[in-house]
């Protein structure tokens, strides 16, 4: 603001002339203030005309309001080896995805390849957060109009649980009762949660059914069962639509090859055995640990339950679907078959066509004997059953993208080398 009034400190030099009882200011100062306020004038309407060609002010973001016909999805972990394939799923489907990840196991790449796929204005967004962060978790809720929550962020390895449990209860158990605050806060009503068949333990009978009691051995399935417990008993005095989808050991990519799964090298040890098949067919590493041939099964290796990650996020997408205002589910996603190790390791070797060597090496902590699951419920409920069935085609689609991503998503040339 102009202010005109100063203090006088010696006689003006310049009078103003008197004509008729009425005084004249000084042409030449009358020049300079019209300047001013001319200038001032002027940057004020370019200040306008600039708001005003803003499109974060004329063109709302489409992810920060609801629009009828469109279903928004917050996709945590989104970057990750399931949520990225769930994400291709929903986007596929013509869902509104917003993924949030904090690429602590995710891969930007996964990112890349979906938004070159779906380069629409508001159809996918990525945010680049930690759900550890409360302040950063609100403002996402906060500038996004989200109808549901499919929450796949987690750490998710058995033995990795054993050596650092705390990291698990941290990033599994804290960041899942902070996402539940958030969408408590902002009245986001529907959340499809990710969780394990590991909360079951080591049951005496099989196969699992949802009614199996819960007794989780490792520290994955206990942070997992104490997420699942605080969901539950929030929803007692909510009108939340809840849905928990209690995986069984997932394999297989995009049958298309456009994702696939691309784990950090320093967790290697920790991941999933088709992860190593496929380390020990690339030359990677020398050979297959297999860990635990005493196991009281016909072969003395682990019984598991395999299911192909396209099986899966079919199985997230009708959840949701059915999911209903103030009910819960609860369902097993398995096949109904289970596999021991070295049926696994024998599939492995004729889909990569590499005979590997194997290592029989002692049982790994946390481990348990047999599981696989009774799909019943699921099948009855949300008419949802495991098609991608044959475990060699599973490993097969699996190990092309492998041999197309030699370096992950770094790279998606095809490989040469003489090994593979």
């Amino acid at each position: 603001m102009l202010s005109f009034n100063r203090t006088r400190t010696q006689p003006r030099t310049n009078r103003s002339m008197s004509l008729g009882g009425l005084d004249y200011a000084d042409p030449k100062k009358k020049s300079n203030v019209l300047g001013k306020v001319l200038m001032l004038a002027s940057v004020f309407a370019l200040c306008i005309f600039m708001l005003k060609r803003s499109p974060t002010l004329n063109t709302p973001s489409p992810f920060s309001h609801f629009e009828d016909g469109v279903t928004h999805v917050l996709v945590t972990g989104g970057a990750g080896y399931i949520g990225s394939h769930a994400a291709l799923r929903l986007l596929k489907d013509s869902y509104r995805v917003t993924i949030v990840d904090n690429l602590s196991r995710g891969n930007l790449g996964a990112i890349k390849v979906l938004q070159e796929l779906f380069p629409e204005p508001g159809r996918l967004q990525f945010i680049y957060a930690d759900l550890g962060d409360p302040k950063a978790v609100n403002k996402i809720f906060l500038e996004n109009a989200f109808d549901a929550v499919m929450h796949f962020a987690a750490v998710a390895y058995v033995g990795e649980s054993t050596l650092d449990p705390l990291k698990y209860y941290h990033n599994i158990t804290s960041n899942t009762l902070g996402l539940l605050e958030a969408m408590a806060i902002h009245g986001v009503k529907t959340l499809i949660y990710s969780s394990t068949c590991a909360t079951y333990g080591e049951p005496e009978k099989m196969p699992i059914t949802e009614e199996t009691p819960q007794n989780p051995i490792n520290p994955y399935g206990k942070a997992k069962k104490m997420a699942e417990d605080i969901i539950l008993d929030f929803h007692k005095n909510s009108d939340m639509s809840i849905m928990i989808l209690r995986y069984f050991n997932v394999i297989g990519s995009d049958p298309e090859g456009r994702l696939g799964e691309a784990p950090r090298p320093e967790l290697r040890e920790h991941g999933r055995i088709s992860g190593a098949c496929f380390d020990a067919a690339r030359g990677i590493i020398p050979g297959l640990k297999v860990r635990g041939t005493d196991y009281k099964t016909e072969d003395g290796t682990c019984i598991r339950d395999y299911i192909d990650v396209t099986d899966l996020v079919d199985a997230h997408v009708k959840a949701l679907e059915k999911a209903e205002i103030g009910k819960v589910g609860i369902y097993n996603v398995g096949t109904g078959k289970g596999r021991s190790v070295k049926e696994f390791v024998d599939a492995c070797k004729k889909a990569t066509g590499v005979d590997l060597k194997v290592d029989y090496l002692p049982r790994r902590p946390g481990d348990y004997a047999e599981v696989y699951s009774d799909p019943t419920k699921i099948r009855q409920e949300l008419n949802w059953t495991a098609t991608h069935t044959d475990l060699l085609e599973s490993l097969k689609i699996a190990w092309r993208w492998q041999k197309a991503h030699l370096n992950g998503y770094s790279t998606s040339s095809i490989a040469t080398r003489a090994n593979i």
